[in-house]
Formats: structure tokens, C-alpha cells, sequence
């Protein structure tokens, strides 16, 4: 019998959108390149409540509702509406959102033929998939991404998590430090591999450094920390203003960056601006706001190191992305980021919750001489192609095992 193709739907709550344009551009980044192999279609499932319109006049920014539809890059993208009230019943979530997805599928199980459904994060996503998945009589795959840590503290959400785990075909993990804590957990060792995400090193280089201050008024001489992503908590730029007027006694001239907007998880940029002036800072924090992952090479090639200080990650994207444009990365000892920043001659590890570390790293990274080539090889190493080739393997092993 002649082998199947794998055809994928790609179930995924956190997918950019008109409306969101930035929101979750690194699973679409894998995603898309995987479509380059076999044939995908993404259903992306947002959450919906009678009266989230007037919840909307204190909160401008809740659950903005792009349409139904969207065609990105030839590919199509559903995104069906689920049952969700704010804050209650975030057990209830996973099966909401195979039901609200039902539907789309029924409609694609028809036109499109799929025969795995990948999904990414475990719940409430990964829950839902293998839900449709039993429903529908084919595989589930989920890839784990790093909420499953604080997920994991919570009874409900726990179990849940542990039975889409248990449910799927396949798992991968971004991180082999996410891969130890599921299997903690009680999840499947040899189900798990792990893969972790790659970097477009077309879209991602340096570029010069002299043009690329110019294009955001940085002056020449002076010393540049960037972080980039979410204006939320968890990615800890809160971390880094607070160690800025130690930094300051050393370089003067010192400017700390910040590109991201705001998240699903919110926007504390009000807080962030306010703590920089609270510490007399405010001059030396630049807020750029979120930028296109195709133009984040200049502000990323004006700086001398990148930096985030984060409670939690899986595995990030972005610490690549800094590095193939040649920068050295400061970040905490959290979920994958030790296995992303592996040698001393790629960045600083420091443990989490310590300014005083913190600072100390930061100002080692700044005096430093990097070698920025051995930097940028080690990103191109961590190309997608490797990774995606390793997917496509799998999927396909996946259908020939359901034959």
C-alpha cells in the first residue's frame, strides 16, 4: 500500500491575525515551513463571550475578534469562535473549544481531507485537539511550549493536561527541561521528542550598525540593552529597569530597549513606564512598540546585548533571532533557556530573582569583546530546516503506523 501524505490541521488558539498580527508569529514561522512539505490548513480557535463588548469599554484591548477567515501566505486559516468567560470555568475551556471548533472541521474533514490534527500547547489546546481527534478517528500531535509549567500547579487544568498527554499520538517539546517536567508529571517518556524551535536566518542577520542607530536616534557611542516581546509580567523587563541605576554609575550613556506591544496576557507598559520614572530612568528606556519579525534585524543590530530576564519560558525564539544578528544573551535559569544559551562564548545565565546577579551579568556582557561570528554560527546551526525535516519524518511515520 502506498504511503499517505500527511495533511494537517494545525489547531492553535495563538496564531497571528489581522487583529493581532504579532500574537504567536513563531508557531506560524514552524508551521509555514512545514507547509512548504505537506499540505496544512490552520484553525485557530478564539475565545467568545455574550458580553465581552461591554466588557470592552473599561478594557479597549479584550479579546479583539479578527474575522472568521484570513488567507496568510496562501495558507488558510479558520478561527472559529469557543464559549469562554473571563477568569471562570478555565477547566470547562478545552472541551468549549473542540466544540466550538467542531464545525470547521466537519466543513474540512470534507474539502480538505486531513488526517492529523497538531496542536500546540496542552491545554487548553492540546485537550481540545485530541478530542476532535477521537471524534473525527485521526491522530493527535501537541507540541509542548512552556505553559505547561505554571498549568501543571493548577488541580483541574493539571489532569486535563496530563490527559491530552496521554491521548495524543506524539508529543514534541520545545525543551528537554519541559520534556523532564511532564514526564515528572506522569506523562509518557518515549512519546515525547524533542525539537526545538529554529531561526530564519534570511530574515534574521545583522545588518549595519551605524545605519541601524541612526534609524531609531541612538547615539553612536552609546552603550544598548534590547529585550524584545510581550509587555507582560512574566518576560520581566520590570527586572531589568530596576537594575538600570546601577548600570548608569558605569555607562552614562547607557539606553535599554524595548520592542513588544501588548499580549493575550496583557500590557503593563503603564507600570514598566512608570517604575522608569519612579528610578529617575525614564530618559534611558526607549519603548518601540511591536515591530514586524521582518524588521526587527535593525533595532536587534543596534544593540550590544540582548537581555530577558524571564519567569518562564519553553524555548525562545527570540534569543536565536538575537543571536543571528549577533548578539549576546543575558536571561534566567528557567525553563529552556540554558539549553538555547549553552556557552559561556554565547551569553550569561543568571538565576532567577536576583538583581544583584542580574546587574553583574549585564555589566560583564557589556564589557565584554563577543565574538559575534562564532555567535551567528552557532544560530545558523539552529536553522529551521533541521527541525522541520525532523517534523515532516514524524508526521509521516505517524500515518504510516495509523494504515
Amino acid at each position: 500500500m502506498k504511503s499517505q501524505q500527511p495533511r494537517l490541521i494545525v489547531y492553535c488558539s495563538l496564531f497571528p491575525s489581522s487583529v493581532q498580527p504579532n500574537a504567536g508569529v513563531f508557531i506560524r514561522e514552524r508551521l509555514f515551513k512545514v507547509g512548504q512539505h505537506c499540505p496544512i490548513v490552520v484553525v485557530s480557535p478564539v475565545p467568545w463571550f455574550p458580553f465581552q463588548q461591554l466588557l470592552r469599554r473599561f478594557k479597549p484591548g479584550f479579546r479583539p475578534q479578527p474575522p472568521r477567515y484570513e488567507n496568510q501566505q496562501g495558507v488558510n486559516v479558520y478561527f472559529p469562535r469557543f464559549f469562554s468567560v473571563p477568569g471562570f470555568l478555565k477547566n470547562l475551556d478545552g472541551f468549549f473549544m473542540a466544540l466550538g471548533s467542531l464545525l470547521t472541521l466537519y466543513k474540512l474533514k470534507k474539502s480538505f481531507t486531513f488526517n492529523i490534527i497538531d496542536a500546540h500547547f496542552a491545554y487548553p489546546d492540546g485537550y481540545a485537539a485530541t478530542l476532535l481527534g477521537k471524534w473525527f478517528k485521526v491522530p493527535v500531535t501537541i507540541t509542548l511550549r512552556g505553559t505547561e509549567v505554571p498549568l501543571s500547579k493548577m488541580p483541574g487544568r493539571k489532569r486535563r493536561l496530563l490527559e491530552a498527554l496521554a491521548n495524543a499520538t506524539k508529543i514534541f517539546s520545545v525543551a528537554d527541561s519541559l520534556k523532564r517536567h511532564v514526564v515528572s508529571l506522569g506523562a509518557q517518556n518515549d512519546k515525547i521528542e524533542v525539537i526545538g524551535n529554529g531561526v530564519d536566518t534570511d530574515k534574521f542577520h545583522p545588518v549595519d550598525r551605524h545605519k541601524a542607530r541612526e534609524r531609531f536616534a541612538l547615539p553612536e557611542n552609546a552603550k544598548v540593552l534590547i529585550s524584545v516581546g510581550g509587555l507582560v509580567d512574566r518576560k520581566g523587563y520590570h527586572r531589568v529597569i530596576e537594575v538600570l541605576p546601577a548600570l548608569l554609575n558605569e555607562f552614562p550613556d547607557l539606553i535599554y530597549i524595548i520592542v513588544g506591544g501588548a499580549s493575550p496576557e496583557g500590557n503593563n507598559r503603564p507600570f514598566l513606564e512608570q517604575q522608569a520614572a519612579s528610578l529617575n530612568v525614564s530618559e534611558h528606556v526607549r519603548f518601540l512598540g511591536p515591530l514586524p519579525s521582518d524588521e526587527l534585524k535593525y533595532p536587534l543590530s543596534a544593540a550590544d546585548v540582548f537581555v530577558l530576564a524571564t519567569a518562564n519560558e519553553g524555548w525562545a525564539n527570540v534569543f536565536l533571532e538575537a543571536m543571528a544578528c549577533g548578539l549576546p544573551v543575558v536571561t534566567t535559569d528557567v525553563g529552556g533557556n540554558k539549553e538555547v544559551v549553552n556557552d559561556e562564548s554565547l551569553g550569561e545565565i543568571v538565576s532567577f530573582g536576583d538583581p544583584t546577579e542580574l546587574q553583574e551579568a549585564l555589566s560583564k556582557a557589556l564589557n565584554k569583546n563577543w565574538n559575534k561570528d562564532k555567535i551567528i554560527d552557532y544560530a545558523k546551526q539552529n536553522a529551521w530546516q533541521t527541525r522541520v525535516d525532523r517534523l515532516v519524518t514524524i508526521f509521516q511515520r505517524v500515518i504510516e503506523d495509523k494504515q
